[in-house]
């Protein structure tokens, strides 16, 4: 679909509870909600602070093949805007979540690359064409979330920051937000920590006090993410090779394999076996060592840049090749158009192609973030990364230096 198909086909639906709200309502902060208990207590406390809250929950489609039993997460979110005594409306983003998140992440692993759908979600549809639809549809320019990251002001600068409580960091999940959009983006969690957000909930009365968190794709429902891929894209037999070349097994298709998998490869050895290469033009897997599924050197392309002035060659940063664990130092190797290629000081544990590279500097504020690329001349390591930090402690500074927005 083109962007323009995409706008078009986003659909405001009727108003959950309330009548129909208009541009110059007096609405001045969107809240989007999942249903869960972090955007019901980003609502809440932003309505506590004296803004004029609207709730917006997208409709998404549910994949072929999927096991979600749990009832619709929407009706959830309609109940807590109600309970607070704020508007609440759908928009069904069926089409364009089918445009542009789940036929990326089908594409993907047909092509032997780990996707980020959650990445595309975020800087796709909500901080692109449902934000822009909500300016439209009410004349709001701020929008927030319940994500657990910060935004704030350094050296006069607008940054996307880390969360205080560094074991619910959801920043590198939000990189991809346009730099235009900072200064209207809002994070009420950014600062607390979840046992916190439970027992502000509990104090307001929220429906959704004790609502466990869902981990799953929301769009694949419970189990395995393979529900969601459908056709024989990615599915043919083919080797399983190990760094030598030599044959060990059969796989039943790239589809069901990442870079750094395990478990699941169907074949027996007397040592621990990961995936270290996925060929989609020779149809195989490769198996190694640890060791072998460790680089030092990345490259990611279709780099999204917040902080342009600290993006240079030679620029010591610390970066994150997925969504767990702490950020790693690095150094900026090169920039060219969309693409850049950092080096850690220490290996990395498989930076897989799909998957994200967020870099952050020294204050825990996101640079820039972009696609992971394969590159078979980017540098390994002698000697496998492992964890680089204790766990639970963060290499970064954070506090006075990022005022808080």
């Amino acid at each position: 679909m083109s962007p323009p198909e995409l706008r078009s086909s986003l659909r405001w639906l009727p108003p959950s509870l309330e009548p129909w709200g208009s541009a110059g309502s007096g609405r001045d902060v969107a809240v989007l909600m999942s249903g869960g208990v972090d955007s019901s207590v980003a609502a809440l406390l932003l309505k506590e602070a004296g803004r004029k809250v609207l709730g917006v929950t997208m409709k998404v489609p549910v994949a072929n093949g999927c096991t979600a039993t749990r009832p619709c997460c929407g009706a959830d979110a309609a109940l807590v805007c109600r309970t607070l005594g704020v508007p609440h409306y759908f928009v069904d983003v069926v089409q364009p979540f089918e445009a542009l998140v789940i036929a990326p992440f089908r594409r993907a692993y047909a092509e032997g690359r780990t996707p980020s759908p959650c990445v595309d979600c975020n800087a796709a549809l909500k901080f692109g064409l449902v934000w822009d639809a909500i300016e439209e549809r009410f004349g709001v320019r701020h929008v927030a979330t319940g994500h657990y990251a910060r935004v704030g002001s350094v050296a006069g600068q607008v940054r996307l920051a880390r969360a205080a409580d560094a074991a619910k960091d959801q920043s590198y999940f939000l990189y991809g937000v346009p730099a235009r959009r900072l200064p209207f983006l809002l994070l009420p969690l950014g600062e607390l920590a979840k046992a916190a957000v439970r027992a502000l909930a509990r104090k307001a009365g929220l429906p959704v006090a004790e609502k466990q968190e869902s981990m799953e794709l929301c769009f694949a429902g419970e189990g395995d993410y393979r529900h969601a891929l459908e056709g024989e894209a990615g599915r043919r037999s083919g080797p399983i090779l190990d760094t030598a070349g030599r044959v060990l097994g059969q796989h039943e298709g790239i589809a069901g394999f990442t870079l750094g998998q395990r478990r699941g490869l169907g074949i027996a050895a007397g040592k621990p076996l990961y995936v270290t290469a996925i060929s989609l033009e020779a149809n195989s897997v490769t198996v190694g060592s640890r060791e072998d599924a460790c680089w030092r050197r990345v490259r990611a392309g279709e780099a999204n840049v917040l902080a342009p002035d600290r993006l240079a060659a030679g620029e010591r940063l610390w970066g994150k090749v997925r969504s767990l664990g702490e950020p790693a130092p690095c150094t900026v190797l090169s920039l060219s158009d969309a693409t850049l290629s950092v080096e850690f000081d220490e290996p990395q544990f498989a930076p897989a192609p799909g998957q994200r590279l967020v870099l952050y500097d020294a204050q825990g504020a996101i640079v820039a973030g972009g696609v992971i690329e394969a590159d078979d001349n980017l540098a390994r390591g002698p000697a496998c990364c492992g964890t680089l930090t204790r766990p639970g402690v963060s290499p970064l500074r954070r506090g006075h230096e990022l005022l808080i927005i």
